[in-house]
């Protein structure tokens, strides 16, 4: 009866150790929100409307209120002089961060993260952010 009952135990401690070794993490993989746009993105028609609607708003990102100024004759300088991009390089661009809730206060705020918003300024940081 010993004998079963340590076969047993020996049987379902090998079963643990073989179930929970396959159990874990070694990389995590982000994925480009802005994977799917393939068209060139303009900062005309396709950036400066989101602020416009999302962030330069009475009180929040507008002349004389929170930096940057998000105005749409301001914002490209705003942006581009005041240290808040890297083009090429949104993962490490200011703005992209606080979009992405990696800076805090998420932005837009009360209504961030937005997964539209963060795709197409993902996609136009990384095509150069140009002011096109």
């Amino acid at each position: 009866m010993l004998k079963k009952k340590t076969a047993l135990l020996s049987v379902g401690v090998t079963a643990m150790l073989l179930i929970f070794s396959g159990c874990y993490k070694t990389t995590t993989l982000v994925v480009n929100p802005g994977a799917g746009i393939t068209t060139e993105m303009s900062y005309a028609t396709d950036i400066t409307p989101i602020f416009t609607k999302s962030c330069a708003l009475a009180g929040c990102h507008v002349s004389g209120g929170k930096a940057p100024d998000l105005t749409k004759d301001n914002s490209y300088k705003s942006l581009s002089g005041g240290g808040y991009l890297k083009a090429g390089d949104p993962d490490n661009s200011t703005l992209y961060q606080w979009l992405n809730g990696k800076k805090s206060p998420v932005m837009p705020m009360g209504a961030g993260p937005d997964a539209n918003i963060n795709a197409k300024v993902y996609a136009w940081i990384k095509q150069g952010a140009k002011n096109n």
